[in-house]
């Protein structure tokens, strides 16, 4: 029980200031952006360095009160959602970049920074730190650590974990731990770095981290491939990528997606198409004019109706800052909006678009889709009321079928949102119930109380199965 004698030993460790637990304060972090999520927690702290942590750990493990990471609150799966009270830590004080090493080629920062704030504070030093989640302008690296986020340049140069070299741990002991580091060769044990990174805040707190950096590339350029059919579109995908070209960017998006992002970009998108790839290469001067050449040639044998390149830095720059706002212009149209992210292989991808084109209709529901089309995550999106509850109904079943498709087409559940809450049932349809007895084992030997964000990824006892009908 979250006593007065507690809150004030709280008081003590982080201070006055940093200690919120007016009614307010616990409406604001009592839920994420994930729609049907919401908790209120006892408490909200905001440590000023890692020392606390461990102290704030340290007492809530004696006390067995759980603990709620938490950064932007940018979730997707109601990861960062309070769902068992306790106290919620946020990072807001750890917003420092605290070294970039030119000769290692690392940056050390705390879990606060900004993740476009760290992507132009490195850039500006001539290197590059691919993840860049939609959300980076919002997103802080801590979260993305958890979550292992991906982005748009997912496809050529990887996800989180991918520059993820070291971290500073707090245990749910209070115990801090540091995993790897500037090294390019470490296999001294178990691969812990690794194992943290998308745990969800289900196994400790990030207070520090080293991440990767390679040189900046050295020039970029930005193409729409535009197609009446959306089928097309999709096999575009999957011939550039036969045809051994990785770009950074390729992106999907369709006609409703597109009309929306225009509407609230206003930047002269196409939107008497069905389906549009947003293309980026980067590289050398001479090897970028030629997979652009190359690409070019693929969409058009696969039907594009037009392909435009980009004029300018400018124009190259609208059109992936419009793409990033697809969630922020699908959320201007109804009162809930529910994003998704099932991935499958990208030899799949026309397979996907078409079966949650069939099951919006079944269920009559309006799913929107777009998504990182190059790697095989797509992120349907559906347009909804929470308050109306046989709507809803429709939408959970339609996204159940999403879900078991995705299996059937040897993807999964998530491809960067988690599993958090939201996922929940479907865990087992990727990993086995033999593979979450696994992750429970690593879970409780860590943390034999449950108190690091406790009901997410698998809880002790899981809602409903789904089954995969083969």
């Amino acid at each position: 029980m979250f006593t007065e004698e507690l809150k004030q030993r709280f008081i003590t460790i982080v201070g006055e200031k940093n200690f919120q637990d007016s009614r307010t304060s616990l409406l604001t972090y009592s839920y994420d952006a994930t729609p049907g999520f919401q908790s209120f927690p006892d408490a909200i702290l905001s440590p000023r360095n890692t020392e606390e942590v461990s102290n704030i750990v340290k007492l809530c493990n004696e006390h067995n009160i759980p603990i709620t990471p938490r950064g932007s609150g940018t979730n997707l799966s109601a990861g960062t959602t309070p769902l068992h009270g306790g106290i919620v830590i946020l990072m807001k004080h750890f917003d420092k970049i605290l070294e970039i090493d030119e000769e290692n080629l690392t940056v050390r920062t705390q879990p606060g920074v900004i993740t476009k704030t760290l992507i132009e504070a490195v850039e500006s030093k001539g290197f590059f730190y691919p993840p860049d989640p939609s959300s980076m302008k919002i997103s802080q690296i801590g979260g993305n650590i958890n979550e292992n986020s991906g982005g748009l340049r997912g496809l050529k140069y990887g996800v989180t974990r991918d520059y993820v070299m070291g971290l500073e741990i707090v245990l749910p002991n209070g115990e801090i731990i540091r995993t790897g580091g500037k090294l390019a060769k470490d296999v001294a044990g178990y691969d812990l770095t690794s194992l943290f990174v998308g745990s969800e805040g289900t196994l400790g707190i990030v207070t520090e981290a080293t991440l990767k950096l390679i040189p900046k590339p050295e020039t970029k350029k930005t193409m729409l491939a535009l197609y009446q059919d959306l089928d097309a579109a999709a096999r575009s995908v999957s011939a550039i990528i036969a045809n051994r070209i990785i770009p950074a960017t390729l992106e999907f998006l369709d006609q409703p997606t597109l009309k929306a992002v225009e509407d609230f970009a206003q930047i002269g998108l196409p939107t008497n198409v069905k389906a549009v790839l947003l293309i980026e290469q980067d590289g050398s001067e001479r090897e970028v004019d030629q997979d652009m050449e190359n690409i070019t040639k693929i969409c058009r044998n696969n039907k594009a109706v037009e392909v435009k390149l980009a004029c300018s830095s400018e124009e190259a720059a609208a059109l992936t800052t419009a793409r990033r706002s697809a969630l922020s212009a699908l959320a201007r149209l109804r009162p809930t909006t529910i994003l998704e992210d099932a991935t499958v292989p990208r030899s799949e991808i026309a397979k996907m678009v078409s079966a949650i084109q069939q099951i919006a209709k079944r269920y009559d529901v309006n799913i929107c889709t777009f998504g990182h089309a190059g790697d095989g995550n797509l992120h349907p999106t559906c347009l909804t009321d929470i308050r109306n509850e046989e709507e809803m109904k429709r939408v959970e079943k339609a996204f159940e079928e999403i879900f078991v498709k995705a299996i059937e087409l040897g993807g999964t559940i998530t491809g960067e949102h988690g599993v958090g809450a939201m996922k929940l049932p479907y865990l087992h349809l990727k990993v086995g119930e033999a593979g979450i007895e696994v992750m429970r084992n690593i879970k409780e030997a860590i943390d034999p109380n449950d108190i690091m964000n406790p009901g997410k990824i698998f809880a002790k006892s899981d809602r409903k199965r789904v089954v995969v009908h083969k």
